[in-house]
């Protein structure tokens, strides 16, 4: 069990399959032994133990029952900040190795994050059916369970690999690194890695990209990035997707954008309707922009 957010991955770990292969690839090096076992559970376990051994006894002359439970409390939190630190820390180690290949190979690599329902394989398939033949993508499809997005993706003829991280709620890099092997990316390419969908997690597991991109849709509400301000912060880009029902809904666009440059005054914003197309030729001026920077820098 994961000691950041408390998800945990099945037995063996997250999975890594192919797409319509039918023959499913183990992902063995990720065995949550950097301590992801730490329980939630057995922490509160303690506590509660620890709160019954103090009130067991009188207040009179047993100072040191008091002094000795706050000790062995304080030993539990620090416990859980040290198994925290050393995930992220494991997990930066593997972001930094993740972005040099990229950087090496002129891969640009993007990090999608939503909440569920925010239109984020929409807006991945139409990037995707409009731009491959100017650009040669490769997608990682992250979700606790089934298939089904990345046999969207395959069905456009874009090479595109599935993770499933049964009860984990978030992609991490070794999760990745496993999946490009697995891959083979070529040179001067966009990886698109469409994370699980949650707006809390996945904000503090770097997986090595270049850019950041939060979709919200209108949908959604316009206090979104208020509510989950860290994904907000730690993000590159913001698309607003579903512009086309902004008037049906009680939503205020520009709301959503003043709260969201509240959290985050550096945010590049780009409002879109993923299926009728609205506004995203300028998100795809944008993606063509990195992608010829990157190249010309290197």
């Amino acid at each position: 069990m994961c000691g950041t957010c408390g998800c945990g991955s099945e037995e063996g770990g997250a999975k890594i399959v192919m797409p319509n292969a039918g023959k499913k690839h183990q992902h063995g090096d990720h065995s949550h032994s950097h301590g992801h076992d730490h329980s939630h559970d057995d922490h509160h376990h303690d506590h509660e133990g620890h709160h019954h051994h103090h009130h067991a006894h009188s207040h009179d002359g047993h100072h040191h029952h008091h002094h000795e439970h706050d000790h062995d409390h304080s030993h539990s939190h620090k416990t859980v900040l040290e198994v925290e630190r050393d995930i992220l820390q494991q997990n930066e180690i593997m972001a930094a190795r993740n972005r040099g290949y990229f950087d090496a190979k002129d891969v640009f690599a993007l990090n999608l994050v939503s909440s569920p329902g925010s239109g984020k394989t929409s807006l991945l398939e139409r990037t995707l059916k409009d731009l491959k033949d100017k650009i040669s993508f490769y997608v990682i499809e992250g979700d606790q369970q089934t298939l089904n997005d990345a046999n969207r993706i395959a069905a456009l003829n874009v090479p595109v690999i599935q993770i499933n991280t049964g009860k984990g709620c978030h992609l991490e890099s070794d999760m990745i690194h496993d999946a490009v092997k697995k891959l083979h990316i070529q040179n001067n390419s966009v990886l698109m890695i469409e994370n699980v969908g949650n707006l809390v997690c996945p904000s503090m597991f770097n997986l090595g990209e270049h850019k950041r991109v939060v979709i919200v849709s209108t949908t959604e509400g316009d206090d979104k990035p208020i509510k989950y301000p860290d994904m907000f912060h730690t993000s590159d880009i913001c698309i607003i997707n579903k512009i086309d029902l902004a008037p049906y809904l009680d939503t205020n666009v520009e709301t959503l954008r003043n709260n969201a440059l509240q959290v985050n005054p550096n945010l590049k914003f780009f409002e879109v309707s993923a299926t009728k197309g609205t506004g995203m030729d300028q998100w795809y001026d944008w993606l063509e922009l990195q992608v010829k920077e990157m190249s010309e820098n290197h």
